[in-house]
C-alpha cells in the first residue's frame, strides 16, 4: 500500500508542493494566459511565450516544467483565441498537454471590459517503471516499461480589465478526469480535481518613469488550504522591471525582465525555499521569453501586461 501511494504522488502531483497536481509559475503575471482562459485577446496583439521552470535544483528528479502559448484578439478585438502545450516531468512521471482556448470581450465603458472564456485539451500520463526501484520486486503495481493514458481536459474563466487594474477567476480541470496507470487490482485510481485561482492587480503611476504594481493571487483546491501569493512589481520606463513575490507556505521569489526591443522579452525568476526543503535545495529558476506581434495599423495595450 505504501508504493501505491508513492505511485499516486509522483503521477499525480506535479511540479507544485505534493498538494497542488498543476505545475506553477512565479512569473504567472507575465503569462496569466496560462492559467485564465478568458485572457486570450484582452492586450490587443498577438504574444507568444516559451517558459523553462527547473524547480528544487539539487534535489535529484526534481521537476522541470516546459510550456509554449500563443494568444491574441480577433480584428474586431471581441474574441480571443489562444492555445498552449506544456511537459511536467517528475522522475520518471511525465504529464504533457495541448490546450485551446476562446474568450468572448464584453465592452463595459470606454476604459472597463470584461470578458468570458473556455478552454478544452488533451492530457497525457506517462510513467515509466523502468526507473523506478521497489523493496518487493513481486508486487506488480504497474508493469515494467512505460505505461501511459490520455484524459480530456476543459475549464473557463472570467477577466475584468482595465488600463490600470484587472482582476481574474479561472476553474481549470473541470472535469474531474480519472487517471489509473496501475495494474495492480487494488484501488489505485487517482483523480485530477479542479482547482480554483483568482487574481487581481493595480497599476499605480507614482511618477513619469516608475509604475508600482501590487497583485495578489489565490489558489484553491479540495482539500487543502487556500494558497495566497502577493507580488510587488516594479517598472521602470516601461522597458525594466523587477518584483518580489511571498508564496504561502512555500518560497519567496525575485525576478528581473526586460525588454530587447519593442517586441521582445525576457525574464528571469529565483525562488528561495522557505519549507524544509531549503537544506536539500538551492532553489528554482525559471526563465522566460515572450515575442509580441502587433497590429500594423495599431500598437494599443488594453489590459496591463508585462510592461
Amino acid at each position: 500500500m505504501k508504493k501505491i501511494i508513492i505511485i499516486s504522488c509522483l503521477l499525480l502531483c506535479g511540479s507544485s508542493v505534493f498538494s497542488q497536481q498543476l505545475p506553477h509559475f512565479s512569473q504567472y503575471f507575465l503569462n496569466d494566459f496560462l492559467i485564465n482562459p478568458a485572457v486570450a485577446g484582452s492586450r490587443g496583439y498577438f504574444e507568444g511565450v516559451s517558459t523553462h521552470r527547473y524547480q528544487w535544483e539539487g534535489i535529484t528528479d526534481a521537476p522541470r516544467t516546459y510550456t509554449l502559448s500563443v494568444q491574441g484578439p480577433s480584428k474586431n478585438r471581441k474574441m480571443g483565441f489562444g492555445g498552449y502545450i506544456f511537459t511536467d516531468i517528475v522522475g520518471p512521471t511525465r504529464r504533457t498537454g495541448i490546450d485551446l482556448s476562446y474568450a468572448y470581450h464584453l465592452k463595459i465603458n470606454d476604459k472597463l471590459k470584461v470578458s468570458l472564456g473556455i478552454n478544452a485539451g488533451l492530457l497525457q500520463f506517462m510513467i515509466d517503471a523502468s526507473k523506478i526501484t521497489l523493496r518487493e520486486q513481486d508486487d506488480a503495481v504497474i508493469s515494467n516499461g512505460v505505461q501511459s493514458e490520455l484524459v480530456p481536459d476543459a475549464g473557463f474563466g472570467l477577466f475584468v480589465y482595465h488600463k490600470k487594474y484587472y482582476f481574474g477567476f479561472s476553474a481549470p480541470q473541470l472535469l474531474n478526469t480519472k487517471v489509473d496507470l496501475a495494474d495492480a487490482e487494488e484501488e489505485t485510481e487517482g483523480t485530477l480535481p479542479s482547482h480554483f485561482f483568482a487574481t487581481a492587480g493595480y497599476k499605480f503611476q507614482v511618477t513619469e518613469s516608475f509604475i508600482v504594481e501590487p497583485i495578489v493571487f489565490l489558489k484553491y483546491v479540495s482539500p487543502v488550504p487556500l494558497q495566497y501569493e502577493g507580488t510587488l512589481k516594479i517598472t521602470y520606463k516601461e522597458r525594466v522591471w523587477i518584483s518580489g513575490t511571498y508564496r504561502d507556505r512555500d518560497a519567496i521569489t525575485a525576478s528581473l525582465g526586460f525588454f530587447l526591443n519593442k517586441s521582445f522579452t525576457v525574464a528571469y525568476a529565483h525562488d528561495f525555499t522557505t519549507t524544509n526543503l531549503k537544506n536539500y535545495s538551492n532553489g528554482s529558476h525559471e526563465l522566460m521569453i515572450g515575442a509580441r506581434f502587433y497590429n500594423k495599423k495599431k500598437k494599443e495595450k488594453t489590459a496591463p501586461s508585462i510592461e
